[in-house]
């Protein structure tokens, strides 16, 4: 997450979604005093300012709207643009796997992913079941339970969606190419049929606000 007031924005990750080349190319251009959360390498070397805060919430790369109650007030959040980077659903559960299995610290997600193949993963209850409860909306949900976002990027569409973005930022972020997991660029692959259904019923919401479907690629 970035808070940024000398910019007026605030930059919600949201986890596998291409959060960490954006973090990276915010950071780049980043005020003095715009606060950096995560474990990007500026973030890192500005960690200690993040201690002092009072956040209603966790304050990580992934904090939610809600979680910063305390150190943005609603009105600041008014007129800041908000944003952040969305991905077609069965793209993003492939991605998580493989990041998943590629991880040593103690989670049940990466004891999970490293114990079974992609299937049996997503027949598990207790992935499908935190994964239907953090549908996109829920990081852009503020303490009041207000949905606030300027702009969702779509990933597959980030020539056509940034533009709102680099009007207000005056510039178009250079995003690296960063966290990617080696698996194949086309997700279809990995599914099955009842797997594909799924994702269909975890993430329908997330399908629905953002015409994502499992045949469709994207850019």
């Amino acid at each position: 997450m970035i808070i940024s007031r000398g910019r007026r924005y605030i930059f919600v990750h949201i986890p596998k979604t291409g959060g960490t080349a954006m973090a990276l190319a915010l950071e780049q251009r980043a005020k003095a005093d715009d606060i950096l959360i995560g474990d990007t390498p500026k973030a890192q070397n500005r960690k200690r300012r993040v201690k002092d805060l009072k956040p209603a919430g966790r304050l990580w790369k992934h904090s939610t709207l809600a979680d910063i109650d305390g150190v943005v007030t609603p009105e600041e959040m008014d007129g800041m643009f908000i944003f952040t980077l969305v991905r077609n659903p069965w793209d993003r559960l492939v991605s998580y796997y493989h990041w998943l299995r590629e991880q040593s610290f103690d989670h049940p997600a990466v004891i999970a992913a490293k114990a079974v193949n992609f299937e049996a993963f997503l027949h598990r209850p207790e992935i499908q079941a935190s994964i239907a409860a953090n549908p996109y909306g829920k990081y852009l949900t503020d303490a009041a339970g207000c949905e606030r976002c300027s702009a969702y990027l779509r990933l597959e569409n980030l020539a056509e969606d940034m533009a709102p973005l680099a009007a207000h930022l005056g510039f178009v972020p250079d995003m690296p190419v960063a966290n990617s997991s080696e698996r194949n660029r086309d997700w279809r692959p990995y599914y099955s049929d009842d797997t594909a259904a799924i994702v269909a019923r975890i993430c329908a919401a997330d399908a629905q606000k953002f015409s994502y479907s499992f045949d469709v690629l994207g850019a």
